[in-house]
């Protein structure tokens, strides 16, 4: 972010995957249908498209029983429809499949269909079939889970656990166990020997946790490829771990947080995976917070390099200074292309909900009605269109204080730039242009008319 490329391209697209999802399951949420009509089909990873067909028609044999004729004829149709669907996949896609089917009744209280089929941008572990009055979207809930990988070193003196908890997802990289020797009342001569022997084999097996740490979490060598770590244990050794020289400083900088857990092995990964549950919500947070602090920096110090509102903002795409594109993922506004018949142009407008109503916004100057062609939330525009700016997009809430202010008073849209734009001294340039093209028509229409010259003044008034 802010021009130092911690975010890559790849998480980008997972975050755009993610507020795709958050607007599909918005729009599912609010549609309604006559009657049992609306079908909610997940098909996991790894399941027989041939069963799930066996089980499609083994419905449309019970739906047929069905007494009401408009009731039988929807969900007929519905189940038609899905079963088309999935003649489309000769097997079940990697991630899954989710697929949506029925007719809707729309806001005029007309009757509409609506197929959907899509393949999750990250496997969807959940089977589902429902024959509803709505669609049932809890299950894709699972999928705005918090994209993010975070490490887990579960370590006491019988043995190391290493895991990664990604969403609702836990997964065991690697495990070892190791025989440490105890402190025992050997005593004479020998217990300083014992007491060496001891340190040492301790020591060792810190030095192959720290190894075989960097192995797992910093696969490219480069940097690590979990967020953030968490070191558990039941007795000191996370601690020397910590300490330790031996452990890499690229995973000592993302320790998020040292939990002590009553068990080693898989129990001790999962009481420290609740332990630290509040802890991993708030990463992301921060990033957010951290991202929008760097913004308001830029306009506390006014450097010129920060843009806001729309227009500037769209303004600053267009010249190509934007480096971070921040926006909050329940702007309001909309992208219009509007078509004015008699000239045939096209107008691209951005109004908010506001100005949608406002008839003015819809009538070009000479007062003609302009038709409107192709209307889109201008976030989804962002999420399609954003790489033709050669910028990153960075979704923000209004969970946090910085969100709410930037939500509330930069209109919940704005930039980093790459160098200083002045939009003022843009703007007035532009209006002086548009004066002069006015000024222009008219000294066209008055060269000829009167013997004048150009500054309107009479051959006798020069003042000397």
């Amino acid at each position: 972010m802010g021009g130092n490329k911690e975010q890559t391209e790849e998480e980008m697209d997972r975050q755009i995957e993610m507020f795709k999802v958050k607007k599909l399951i918005k729009n599912l949420e609010a549609a309604r249908g006559n009657g049992t009509s609306m079908i909610s089909l997940i098909i996991p990873p790894g399941d027989q498209i041939s069963r799930v067909n066996k089980m499609l028609g083994d419905e449309y044999g019970t739906a047929s029983n069905i007494k009401s004729r408009v009731n039988r004829l929807s969900v007929l149709s519905a189940i038609t429809s899905t079963q088309q669907r999935l003649k489309l996949y000769n097997k079940c896609p990697t991630n899954g499949l989710v697929i949506y089917c029925g007719t809707v009744i729309t806001e005029d209280g007309k009757e509409r269909k609506v197929n959907i089929d899509f393949e999750p941008y990250k496997p969807i572990n959940t089977s589902l079939y429902l024959c509803d009055n709505k669609f049932h979207t809890e299950d894709l809930s699972e999928l705005l889970m918090d994209d993010e990988a975070f490490g887990f070193i579960v370590m006491d003196g019988n043995g190391t656990l290493y895991g990664t908890v990604q969403g609702s997802n836990r997964e065991v990289l690697h495990k070892f166990s190791v025989d440490l020797p105890k402190k025992h009342g050997r005593g004479g001569q020998s217990a300083l020997r014992f007491a060496r022997l001891r340190l040492e084999k301790r020591h060792n097996y810190v030095r192959k946790v720290a190894e075989l740490a960097t192995q797992l979490f910093v696969t490219d060598g480069q940097r690590p490829n979990v967020q953030g770590l968490v070191l558990a244990g039941s007795a000191d050794f996370k601690s020397e771990l910590m300490r330790s020289d031996l452990f890499d400083q690229r995973l000592q900088k993302i320790v998020l947080k040292m939990v002590d857990v009553s068990y080693g092995g898989l129990n001790g990964f999962n009481q420290a995976i609740e332990l630290s549950a509040d802890t991993l919500s708030s990463v992301k947070l921060m990033k957010e917070k951290k991202l929008l602090q760097q913004y308001m920096d830029e306009i506390a110090q006014d450097t010129g390099k920060y843009c806001f509102m729309v227009d500037d903002t769209l303004k600053a795409l267009e010249l190509g200074a934007v480096e971070d594109l921040i926006v909050w993922d329940n702007l309001d506004n909309q992208r219009y292309v509007l078509r004015n018949a008699s000239t045939s142009e096209n107008v691209i407008k951005h109004l908010n909900k506001q100005q949608e109503t406002e008839d003015a916004n819809f009538r070009a100057e000479d007062g003609a009605e302009l038709e409107v062609m192709e209307k889109e939330p201008l976030v989804e525009w962002f999420a399609n269109n954003y790489k033709q700016f050669g910028c990153n997009l960075e979704y923000v809430t209004d969970r946090s204080s910085e969100g709410t202010q930037f939500v509330r008073g930069f209109g919940g849209i704005g930039g980093i730039l790459r160098w200083a734009v002045d939009f003022a001294e843009m703007n007035s340039y532009e209006e002086a242009a548009a004066l002069d093209d006015d000024d222009d028509d008219d000294d066209d229409d008055e060269d000829g008319a009167d013997g004048d010259d150009d500054y309107g003044f009479d051959d006798g008034d020069y003042a000397f």
